[in-house]
């Protein structure tokens, strides 16, 4: 019979062959995660399985310290709460594909990332991404996020879908290659047999999402694909393509630290519900669910 999502101090107790007592020691010391609902303490079974991993593993910390550094890709709602959940983590957001670098480099703590994968239909497959000699990587999932075409509120061109980014004139918004939405949109295209070199890009990469909203909120470009959110932000009109994944990625002994539980922690909050339903586009149903343990 499998396990529940959420383990009672007996069941954990049992779980880790501990007696009740030292779990409530363990709770105590802040040292095991856990929640408390209605006064009653219950454990995510999934935290658990990477807290009883870390420690096996000798709960070995690199010998150079890593950064507190969040890497790869920008995310308003992310960037919003690490302010506000005082997680004392920088962001050093230059793509998904930077993030992963980084994050294989040691120069990042964690790394966020949507990487479309056509030929697998998911997203942020570790192997693919180079990621898989990580034997201590995890994956969690922040947010599912709808992706579109963002263009001006009131659609002078009159575009519908994907295809209208074809007709002459049409001056379209971009990321830097790295960027998630960059494989996304050459995806899109392929899948859609339009031909890249003859669209008409504009002149610079937007290096953010907020950033390619505001190239078209502008004038600087007609049309882009970005995130729900960002399209808000700016005032634009939206029309959906596809949801996707968007997930953090670090070592395992770095979701224990302070940093990244006290912005998990924050994300559990009424406010945080309310910001990202205010920001449009989120589906955050599953974050902080372990979609990934090596």
């Amino acid at each position: 019979m499998p396990l529940p999502t959420y383990l009672t101090t007996a069941e954990v107790g049992e779980y880790l062959r501990l007696k009740e007592r030292k779990v409530y020691d363990l709770v105590s010391q802040g040292v095991i995660p856990c929640v408390r609902v209605t006064g009653k303490l219950l454990f995510p079974r999934q935290r658990i399985d990477l807290w009883l991993m870390n420690h096996l593993e000798g709960d070995v910390a690199a010998s150079t310290p890593t950064p507190q550094v969040l890497a790869g890709s920008q995310d308003p709602l992310l960037e919003w709460a690490i302010k506000e959940s005082g997680a004392e983590l920088a962001l050093l957001c230059q793509g998904s594909g930077d993030g992963v670098q980084r994050l294989l480099d040691g120069r990042a703590m964690l790394a966020g990332m949507h990487i479309w994968h056509p030929e697998g239909q998911c997203y942020n497959a570790p192997s693919i991404l180079g990621l898989s000699g990580m034997r201590d990587l995890v994956l969690i999932r922040w947010a599912k996020r709808q992706q579109g075409l963002l263009l001006d509120a009131n659609n002078p061109h009159r575009i519908k879908e994907l295809q209208d980014i074809a007709r002459p004139g049409l001056r379209i918004a971009h990321r830097q290659p790295d960027a998630g939405v960059s494989h996304l949109l050459q995806s899109l295209l392929s899948h859609n047999d339009i031909d890249a070199n003859r669209l008409t890009w504009a002149p610079n990469p937007s290096l953010s999402e907020d950033d390619l909203a505001l190239a078209i909120r502008q004038g600087e470009a007609d049309i882009g694909v970005g995130i729900e959110a960002a399209a808000r932000r700016q005032g634009l009109a939206f029309i959906p393509l596809q949801q996707e994944n968007f997930d953090l990625a670090m070592r395992r002994r770095h979701y224990f630290e302070p940093a990244v539980q006290r912005l998990l922690a924050f994300a559990g909050c009424e406010r945080f519900s309310q910001r990202a339903e205010a920001l449009g586009g989120y589906d955050i149903r599953d974050l902080g669910r372990v979609v990934y343990n090596a």
